[in-house]
């Protein structure tokens, strides 16, 4: 996915998120309607990170909500192998994006845009190939910390 598709993702969720919070009246610590803009800027300000606080709150929400389209994706793949169910590709698919709509929220949440996210993706896909390459083990994963990559 080319970042200017990514950054278009991104923005469209944020944009439904905004029209959710304002069609609801949610409202952040502020009393002021919650933006998405202000959910980023919060966590990129290092605002009180407690779990009282508007990043741990948004963060866990769209956590739940991504876990719950697992869940959702996981009744639609056929697990019983005596059945004669089979996978409907569409409704699977449709989960997907579902995820990927909370994954968003989830990256946005935490304080990552688009180019974020690519940055980041593309430094830990760096460590990830370079364990392959010298024997990827829990043994050898430790002690190192893949948060140098933020």
């Amino acid at each position: 996915m080319s970042a200017d598709r990514l950054e278009e993702l991104f923005a469209l969720q944020a944009r439904l998120n905004d029209k959710i919070f304002a069609k609801r009246g949610i409202v952040g610590n502020d009393g002021q309607v919650l933006t998405m803009d202000r959910l980023l800027e919060l966590a990129r300000s290092g605002e009180p990170l407690g779990p009282n606080g508007e990043t741990a709150k948004w963060l866990s929400n769209f956590l739940k909500a991504h876990d719950d389209e697992s869940r959702e994706l996981s009744e639609e793949l056929p697990w019983k192998w005596w059945s004669k169910d089979t996978l409907d590709l569409q409704a699977i698919r449709v989960e997907i994006v579902d995820m990927l709509h909370f994954w968003i929220s989830l990256a946005l949440a935490s304080g990552m845009d688009a180019r974020d996210v690519s940055r980041i993706y593309k430094a830990k896909h760096e460590i990830n190939e370079n364990r392959q390459e010298q024997g990827y083990s829990a043994q050898a994963k430790t002690g190192r910390d893949d948060t140098a990559v933020v």
